[in-house]
């Protein structure tokens, strides 16, 4: 029940304000954010490979409200991209990007300053050909470390310009991986089309409000879905990343592979940051490929209260920091 709230509450510059302030927030959000800067993240990355782990990079900010802002945001990975061929790391990870923090969500440059349409009307609404400038660049620099880009999902409005973006980068980089999300009713007729066409495909729950009219609401249904998504993704001829810290989602994913006949080394577990964490051990001392999404940055919040809605234990935890602190 709280899950809506804290979602909308996620949106909320009063509620952001609040959070930053509470005594506690800061013990949570390490929880769950790596750090800050390259240089914090890096020992992270560095700790689990030699844990025979792998990562997903994702530099944390989704509202970015600028053309400016969105360029620097493609900075800070070419950044991030910099130190990983430094130091040797891109074998052991990839990126994750949202397309809003590269301008999607930002007005159409078709658009004139008086509101009214200056030119012919974009096939996307918004920044879709400026995400696009944007992020080529990042996924050609991951290509020449030996590494990949994918691309996160976000709420249901934003994912017919995600699929293009994915398509159109795919044509020179066809290792750039897309995430769908199985309380969504379109992603079934997504993941086979994206099974068919041999991509690298994140699968998870979804972590946005979304209305009824395109999502389930209800864990069991969502969960229902996850399953035959995964089948699908399973039996198709693209690569599969599971990305779920259920248990029996886990053990359905491993019999599903077992059963499409995949290798060990044809799919793959991803979790986050933070959350069991001994899972992402055992998993990858079985033999498994697991890769860890870890988040840093200094616009943590709206991936911090997505974690906080996805789970009443994290919104426990944090609770009971704050109390404590307080």
């Amino acid at each position: 029940m709280l899950g809506p709230v804290i979602l909308a509450a996620s949106r909320s510059d009063k509620m952001r304000r609040f959070i930053s302030a509470a005594p506690g927030t800061k013990q949570v959000v390490d929880r769950f954010i790596a750090g800050e800067s390259v240089d914090q993240v890096v020992p992270v990355i560095q700790d689990a490979a030699a844990k025979g782990l792998e990562v997903t990079l994702d530099v944390v900010g989704e509202d970015i409200t600028t053309p400016e802002q969105a360029a620097a945001a493609r900075d800070a990975y070419l950044e991030l991209i910099g130190r990983l061929k430094e130091l040797g790391l891109g074998a052991r990870a990839e990126m994750s990007v949202k397309l809003s923090m590269f301008g999607q969500s930002l007005p159409s440059p078709t658009t004139a300053l008086n509101g009214e349409p200056s030119g012919p009307a974009p096939e996307f609404p918004g920044g879709h050909e400026l995400a696009l400038a944007n992020v080529r660049p990042v996924v050609e620099a991951a290509a020449a470390i030996g590494t990949t880009v994918t691309l996160d999902a976000e709420d249901h409005t934003t994912l017919d310009s995600m699929f293009a973006i994915h398509e159109e980068l795919r044509k020179d980089f066809p290792q750039t991986g897309c995430v769908i999300q199985s309380y969504l009713f379109r992603t079934e007729a997504d993941a086979r089309r994206l099974a068919a066409a041999g991509s690298r495909v994140r699968l998870v729950k979804g972590a946005y409000k979304e209305p009824a009219s395109v999502a389930y609401q209800s864990k069991p249904e969502i969960d229902k879905a996850y399953v035959r998504i995964l089948k699908t993704l399973m039996l198709g001829e693209g690569y599969p990343m599971i990305g779920s810290h259920d248990p029996r989602l886990i053990a359905i994913g491993q019999e599903l592979a077992r059963q499409a006949g995949r290798k060990l080394d044809e799919y793959e577990f991803q979790m986050l940051y933070g959350i069991r964490s001994e899972e992402h051990v055992r998993l990858a001392a079985e033999g498994h490929r697991m890769r860890v999404y870890t988040a840093y940055g200094t616009d943590w919040y709206g991936y911090f209260m997505r974690r906080l809605a996805e789970k009443p234990a994290n919104l426990l935890f944090f609770g009971r920091s704050v109390l404590t602190k307080g």
